[in-house]
């Protein structure tokens, strides 16, 4: 069952929970960080977590760039070979780091989605709460603590 909450901003409460449109921005106190007695993913805990999320991807995307206009304004044939060989080593590097980047950048975008479905902050596996802790240490996470600790018990069985 879905029911708006706040029909001027566009803030739904569907089975409990907050979903938050992209277009909808909740003014946030300077400093404002989740406290343990607010309502948990409530919608100010939701803009906190989405403006964390935008400022990262922001960043993310700025050093992909700057990663992008370095390798094209190199110069391609100065030095000798050992020269050259470093460069291209240096350059693997840089680009496996941009290729990181834009996985990370999809996992972002991810997150940002589950804030506008009502999805954020709740075990995928689980539908527990992830917490605001883990949350802080790591916005783009989908599983609880206990669920991610039994799939990478999962991998490694699987991997041996």
């Amino acid at each position: 069952m879905k029911r708006s909450v706040d029909a001027d901003l566009g803030i739904t409460l569907q089975d409990g929970r907050y979903a938050l449109p992209a277009t909808t921005t909740i003014p946030l106190p300077k400093g404002y960080r989740p406290g343990p007695k607010e309502e948990y993913m409530g919608p100010p805990h939701l803009q906190y977590f989405r403006n964390k999320l935008s400022d990262w991807r922001e960043s993310l995307v700025e050093e992909s760039r700057q990663t992008i206009e370095s390798l094209r304004d190199e110069v391609r044939d100065v030095g000798d070979e050992a020269e050259r060989a470093t460069r291209e080593t240096e350059n693997s590097l840089e680009l496996r780091t941009r290729d990181r980047y834009r996985k990370l950048i999809a996992k972002i975008d991810k997150a940002l989605k589950r804030i506008e479905e009502g999805r954020y902050g709740f075990c995928e596996e689980t539908d527990e709460e992830i917490g605001i802790e883990r949350l802080e240490a790591r916005p783009i996470a989908t599983l609880s603590l206990d669920a991610q600790e039994r799939w990478e018990h999962r991998q490694k069985q699987m991997g041996d």
